[in-house]
């Protein structure tokens, strides 16, 4: 009885004590510590561009060239589409994947700097870069843009087509365009090496995109050659890629104020 009566004044005495302390909780007595708030976000740092030195600033220069019988040119069909044979007047469209020159400069190479950049962020280009539909044929057939530059496809054809970007590093995009209609607008916001474009309307239409982080970078013309002022000196790797012939790569060294080149042959 009495251990009973023990065990009830301790009970009471802890209830009491409880009650006390939601009591003065309420009448703004001491409080529980608060948990500390979190740390404000720091605010976004702008992004610190890389601008060259021009007192140190060189120069690369080379050419792509192919040795060897020139491939055969192949005619493309266009009979499923009177209005693109009509476009070109009766006269045929060869296929372009391989275009060489008189003096073996090798068109359509996308040349560029592939390593020795790393850490450098170049500023953004506002200028827009086109793509047009004109007589079923994409042109330029290469293109070259920046991560993030605006490209602006265009439809100067009288029949619809469909442009069918197929990136692995970007998201892939398909969208049809009518006659007349508004320019098309379309950003890669990752580089990637190259990016195959086709028309789902018309089969032999192709065309090809290298999406860069800098501004080093050349689709050849018919002599092959490209040239890149204001490179930074330093240690570069050039890649060379080539939709019917593959990929090359070579070292070169840009000395400060000086100027660089390299070649490259395709066999």
């Amino acid at each position: 009885m009495r251990l009973q009566r023990i065990a009830l004044f301790t009970y009471l005495k802890l209830v009491l004590v409880l009650a006390g302390s939601v009591l003065a909780l309420r009448c703004g007595g001491a409080k529980p510590p608060e948990k500390p708030a979190p740390a404000a976000a720091d605010a976004a740092k702008p992004v610190e561009y890389f601008h060259v030195d021009p007192a140190t600033a060189g120069s690369l220069r080379g050419r792509i060239v192919f040795r060897g019988a020139r491939p055969a040119r192949t005619a493309i069909s266009m009979e499923s589409e009177a209005a693109c044979e009509q476009a070109h007047a009766g006269h045929a469209v060869y296929d372009e994947s391989v275009l060489v020159g008189k003096d073996g400069g090798l068109a359509n190479a996308f040349v560029y700097i592939q390593s020795g950049l790393e850490g450098k962020n170049f500023e953004p280009v506002q200028e827009a870069v086109a793509l047009d539909q004109h007589g079923c044929m994409f042109v330029p057939r290469v293109i070259g843009i920046r991560a993030g530059q605006m490209l602006d496809v265009k439809n100067s054809d009288a029949v619809s087509h469909n442009i069918h970007p197929m990136p692995k590093e970007n998201r892939d995009w398909n969208q049809q365009q009518s006659p007349q209609s508004p320019d098309l607008q379309h950003r890669f916001p990752r580089p990637e090496i190259m990016i195959p474009v086709k028309c789902n309307v018309h089969s032999w239409m192709h065309a090809y995109i290298g999406v860069v982080a800098h501004p080093y970078f050349a689709v050849t013309g018919p002599d092959g050659s490209f040239e890149w002022t204001n490179v930074p000196p330093g240690d570069y790797t050039i890649g060379v890629w080539h939709e019917k012939l593959g990929d090359q790569a070579k070292p070169v060294h840009v000395a400060a104020s000086a100027g660089a080149a390299v070649d490259f042959t395709y066999r």
